[in-house]
């Protein structure tokens, strides 16, 4: 028996565009676009145009972004992925996905039709918000280049492995939420009552260890009245207990959305669940703007997270913001409430030169 094998080479690069001055750019008009420097991966030279005002009519309330082969009569065959850098929170180094989920694309310098391709509805311009700071926005195209090899010899091994089935661990936790049975403890929050675990409560949280199962505890008490949390709130921390992920919102306009993501911090806060705490953090810095920037950077500070806090006075300080913030139903709260805060976004202004 002989055997042979192929496997296609890729050459793999990484390109930042970072485009200084956004807010000036906005209104260059449709179809009109800022280019990155030439670039080369593969052997090619390459480039990406950024359009702040849409490629065509039918996208004018969107970015377009496009990656263009610029080698001379060149053709090539290349996996592509653009996206928007998060300057407050830097998202992890990209890796691919598995190739079934990507489809190589040909791109043909030396036809108008195929030597660029990109999105011609990007992202809504409104959408970009969150990722402008100081007035930059920082575009990544991360680029695969792949090229066909010849069949060379191989040895033949026929390999015969078992796999284990996926962990169920995280399902079979999430079937006792709110499940009566087994539970040794319950929460009388308002009017309403939910079952729960001592034990997976304590394995969780530091505040049930310590009440479950300190020095202080109260082994004869089935009962717990929460005071000061709404049984949304509450049913929403006993999710995150036993999925480790924040309960769904889509129901949620966004104005609830983000008034219950602020309530649900306050109570990872108050349970030392540092892992909600740190999910929810992300969750208002996605939803920043300035009808309540203010309220968010108030919480923020009582509640000492660092990275919300950072990023609401870089959102307050870019794009000229600082007087919609002050106009707003919780500056003055913020001021009353806060007022170090208010010193730290004049000396962050000073600093960038914004006031």
């Amino acid at each position: 028996m002989s055997a042979s094998a192929c496997a296609p080479e890729t050459a793999q690069g990484t390109h930042l565009f970072k485009i200084d001055g956004y807010s000036l750019c906005r209104g260059l008009g449709v179809g009109k676009s800022i280019r990155s420097t030439t670039f080369r991966v593969g052997g090619h030279d390459w480039c990406v145009y950024f359009y702040p005002d849409g490629l065509t009519e039918d996208s004018k309330d969107y970015v377009s972004v496009f990656l263009e082969l610029r080698t001379e009569n060149a053709e090539a065959r290349a996996l592509y992925h653009l996206r928007v850098v998060d300057q407050v929170w830097p998202p992890p180094p990209f890796t691919w996905p598995i190739p079934s989920q990507y489809q190589p694309l040909v791109f043909n310098s030396a036809d108008d039709y195929e030597r660029c391709w990109g999105y011609t509805h990007f992202m809504r311009r409104t959408e970009l918000r969150p990722y402008v700071l100081e007035d930059t926005l920082i575009l990544e195209c991360n680029l695969a280049v792949i090229e066909l090899k010849d069949a060379q010899e191989a040895d033949v091994k026929v390999n015969f492995e078992a796999q284990a089935p996926p962990s169920e661990l995280v399902d079979n936790l999430s079937s006792l939420l709110e499940a009566t049975e087994g539970s040794d403890v319950s929460f009388k929050v308002k009017e309403e009552v939910f079952p729960a675990h001592k034990i997976i409560l304590a394995m969780r949280s530091p505040v049930f260890r310590v009440k479950f199962y300190g020095p202080m505890r109260d082994e004869s008490s089935r009962s717990i009245t929460v005071e000061d949390m709404q049984p949304a709130v509450f049913r929403g921390l006993l999710h995150f207990i036993y999925t480790d992920s924040l309960p769904p919102l889509d129901y949620l306009d966004d104005d609830e959305y983000e008034e219950m993501v602020r309530h649900l911090l306050v109570a990872a806060d108050r349970y030392a669940m540092e892992r909600m705490k740190y999910m929810c953090e992300i969750k208002l810095c996605e939803v920043l703007h300035t009808g309540t920037v203010a309220t968010t950077l108030a919480l923020a500070d009582q509640h000492h997270c660092s990275k919300l806090k950072d990023a609401c006075i870089g959102f307050i300080n870019s794009s000229n913001r600082m007087v919609g913030m002050m106009a707003s139903k919780g500056y003055e709260s913020l001021k009353r409430t806060c007022p170090s805060v208010i010193a730290d976004i004049l000396e962050k202004a000073a600093k960038t030169r914004r006031i």
